[in-house]
């Protein structure tokens, strides 16, 4: 066995289980002394184990946006567009793009704006689509009540039951 400064007689050389009492550890020394009369140490506030709901995008209103545009126009001194950005808590880059907007007169771009890919389809093509679908479905369903009427017929004119007449008006 290596020698590496530490005596072998030494507290620090021996594993925990010999220890002797005398030779407690640093928690449990700490804990006592707290009996002792000591302070004990402040206890840390304990952390809220509520979730806190993720952050939602912020969305301003085309008369906010004109609002704060009319306000920053008007601001003179030294600083006061900054203060005013700080104080509404906004970043210069808003003001650029909503003035790009107000100038090239896009009101629908001062609206909110719906994020996501646009719709490649338009709303009439997805109901002529509906009604399409419905049509095929029908002319199915007919097509079955069709085939099931006539072995009605089949089977009544095997059985000898008399058929009453088709009115001709009664079609469908």
């Amino acid at each position: 066995m290596k020698n590496n400064g530490i005596a072998p007689d030494s507290p620090t050389a021996l594993p925990a289980a010999e220890r002797r009492e005398a030779e407690r550890s640093e928690d449990s020394r700490s804990a006592a002394a707290g009996k002792a009369g000591a302070p004990a140490p402040l206890a840390l506030p304990r952390t809220d184990p509520e979730v806190v709901a993720s952050a939602k995008r912020r969305t301003f209103t085309a008369k906010y946006k004109l609002r704060l545009l009319a306000e920053i126009d008007a601001a003179t001194g030294p600083g006061a567009i900054g203060a005013l950005l700080r104080r509404e808590g906004l970043y210069s880059s808003h003001l650029g793009t909503w003035r790009r907007e107000r100038e090239t007169g896009m009101l629908k771009g001062l609206a909110p704006h719906k994020r996501g890919p646009k719709s490649k389809c338009n709303p009439e093509q997805a109901e002529l689509q509906k009604l399409r679908r419905e049509n095929q479905r029908l002319t199915e369903e007919l097509r079955k009540a069709a085939i099931v009427i006539d072995v009605q017929k089949k089977v009544g004119a095997l059985l000898g039951w008399p058929l009453p007449k088709a009115d001709p008006e009664e079609q469908f």
